[in-house]
Parts: structure tokens; C-alpha cells; sequence
């Protein structure tokens, strides 16, 4: 049976090459780990440190979750850094991630005016970017995530700036990197080799693997960097799968850290949950991943600040801490 509506013809689409696009963020934004970064200081930042220490003493679960702007904001290498001292173990990001880490190990840069290109009808549809489709689509063939068949095929690439990639150094550590993706949301979207199932089913693989990971989050840490939505739904999620499994097994996730960082300022205190009639109740990362998540016996903290500042403020404390 057909739909008896109307769908787009892809195939009427004029798809440009990179080379043709003006770039907002060039490889000199990108921050070598000795360079100085705007000042950043907090009292828990010690703590947050010692607790993923801890966490990695014990292989508990240290998991990162990201909006795309952390890796616009330049600190590629700190993340990489981290990764390569075992102080995080999984990253998870949205499919704008992807696209960012992608266009910047390949060209060197990345970043387009929506403003700019959104009138001509050109935004987001340039050729190279659009491989990622057809990576997307051999990872639901060969039953791999998106993530870390994106993270592979840019190690084996010969892209110029890999080096750089968030994706290729997580493959290449055995650190898996899980893409939550929702139709729609990104550029890749748009063009015509766009897969809905494949996209779908290596995302919700991805999904699975994030899942397994929060298994063994008793005793360590979540830390989510500007992600209003897709983090605290995807951890609540997937928290609810491991406990449902957990408590079958006579066990407990409970006492484990998690911490926001975000440039959204928060009133009163980040451990509680605003009345409803204050907009930030609204804010997702607060009351899901500061509150209700670590109500029995987890604890939270909140970090307000660009992450150009906080990130490399939190590798500097783990490094004062041993890491």
C-alpha cells in the first residue's frame, strides 16, 4: 500500500561542492592542549576529576555526551587527550557531531551560514558531506553503529586533518562514539542517497550500545555538554533499561556522579527541581540529569560557561588530580 500523499523529489536537487562554501570556523579556531583558554574556575571541578579517577580505577562507566557545539568550540584535542588517558570511555553526540568531526578531518574546516545560505535554497546540500550517507548506509549492512563506522572509515581515510577527529581517535582506542540522530535534524538529511532505514537502524544501534554502557554506571560519572535535549532523553532512556535489568539481577545503579555543562544559568539550587511555573523547569539537562536520575543516592553538579572555557578547565583539573 502507497502513501497517498506527496513526497519530494530528491532528485530535482542541485548538490554543490565543498570547495564552493564559505566557511565559518577554519583550523586556526582549533585549540592546541598549550594554548591558553579563557579563565574558568569552580569548587567542584576537583571533585568531577576525582570522581572519574574513581571511576576509572574501577571500570565504571565514564560517559561523555555532547551537542555539536563543543567540537565548534575548538577543543578537539582536549576531548582526544581524555579519551587517549582513559578518563572517558564512551562519547555520544547528535548527528551534527558527526557532520562537524567529518567536514573538519576531511577539509580543514566547517561550518556554514544559515543565514546565507538558507536564502538561496543551498544549505547543507554539498557533495562531500553527503558521503556520510553512504557510510551510514554499509553500517546498517555490516551491523555496525553510525558512530563507529563513521570513526573508522575517517581513520582509514586520507583526509589531511584526521588527526583532528573525534571519531577516528575513538575507533582507534576502542572507545566506542554513539550518533543519536532524529529525521530530519541534519544536512544529511536532505540529500538524495539519505537512507531512512539504514539511518535508523545504525542509530538505534548506537542507542544499544550507549544503553550497555550505562550498565555499569554504578560508581561513575555522566557529563553532558550543551545538549538541552538529545542528552538527557537519550540517558533517561537508556537508564531505565539498565535498571530494569539491574534490578532483576538483584543489583543497583544508584551512586554515580553526573554533571552539566552548559551556558544556561540556572536558579536556586542545581540538585532541585523548579516549580513548573519557572521556565527553567524546562530546561531538560536539569531537571532529568541534575535531579530525578540521581534522586536515590547519585550526585550532581552544575558548570555555567563556554565550553571553550569549561572543557579544557575540567582537563586541567583531572591532570592536577593524576590523571
Amino acid at each position: 500500500m502507497k502513501s497517498r500523499y506527496e513526497s519530494f523529489d530528491r532528485a530535482r536537487l542541485r548538490i554543490k561542492p565543498l570547495a564552493e562554501r564559505s566557511h565559518d570556523l577554519h583550523l586556526r579556531h582549533w585549540l592546541a592542549l598549550a594554548d591558553p583558554t579563557p579563565p574558568f574556575d569552580h569548587p567542584d571541578l576537583a571533585m568531577v576529576a576525582g570522581r572519574l579517577l574513581d571511576a576509572r580505577k574501577s571500570a565504571a562507566a565514564r560517559i561523555l555526551i555532547m551537542g555539536a557545539h563543543l567540537i565548534r568550540a575548538g577543543v578537539n584535542r582536549h576531548m582526544i587527550d581524555l579519551l587517549e588517558r582513559g578518563c572517558v570511555d564512551l562519547v555520544a553526540m547528535n548527528g551534527a557531531g558527526v557532520i562537524h568531526d567529518y567536514e573538519l578531518a576531511r577539509i580543514g574546516a566547517t561550518t556554514e551560514s544559515v543565514a546565507r545560505y538558507i536564502r538561496t535554497g543551498e544549505f547543507g546540500l554539498w557533495r562531500e558531506t553527503g558521503e556520510l550517507n553512504d557510510w551510514i548506509a554499509e553500517a546498517a549492512s555490516l551491523g555496525l553503529g553510525l558512530g563507529e563506522n563513521a570513526g573508522r572509515r575517517i581513520l582509514e581515510s586520507p583526509y589531511p586533518h584526521r588527526e583532528l577527529s573525534l571519531l577516528a581517535a575513538a575507533y582507534r582506542l576502542g572507545i566506542p562514539v554513539t550518533a543519536h540522530v532524529g529525521i530530519g535534524y541534519d544536512i544529511l538529511h536532505e540529500h538524495p542517497n539519505c537512507d531512512g532505514a539504514a539511518l535508523g537502524a545504525a542509530s538505534y544501534r548506537d542507542f544499544l550500545i550507549f544503553a550497555r554502557k550505562v550498565e555499569r554506571l554504578e560508581g561513575g560519572v555522566v557529563l553532558s555538554f550543551g545538549s538541552a535535549i538529545m542528552a538527557p532523553e537519550v540517558y533517561l532512556k537508556a537508564l531505565a533499561m539498565a535498571r530494569n535489568v539491574a534490578h532483576q539481577q538483584g543489583r543497583q545503579i544508584r551512586q554515580f556522579l553526573t554533571a552539566v555543562f552548559d551556558i544556561v544559568p540556572i536558579n536556586g539550587e542545581p540538585g532541585k527541581e523548579l516549580s513548573k511555573s519557572d521556565p527553567g523547569y524546562y530546561f531538560r539537562p536539569h531537571k532529568t540529569i541534575l535531579v530525578r536520575t540521581v534522586a536515590d543516592g547519585g550526585h550532581s553538579c552544575y558548570f555555567c560557561g563556554d565550553h571553550r572555557s569549561t572543557f579544557p578547565a575540567l582537563r586541567r583539573a583531572l591532570l592536577e588530580a593524576g590523571a
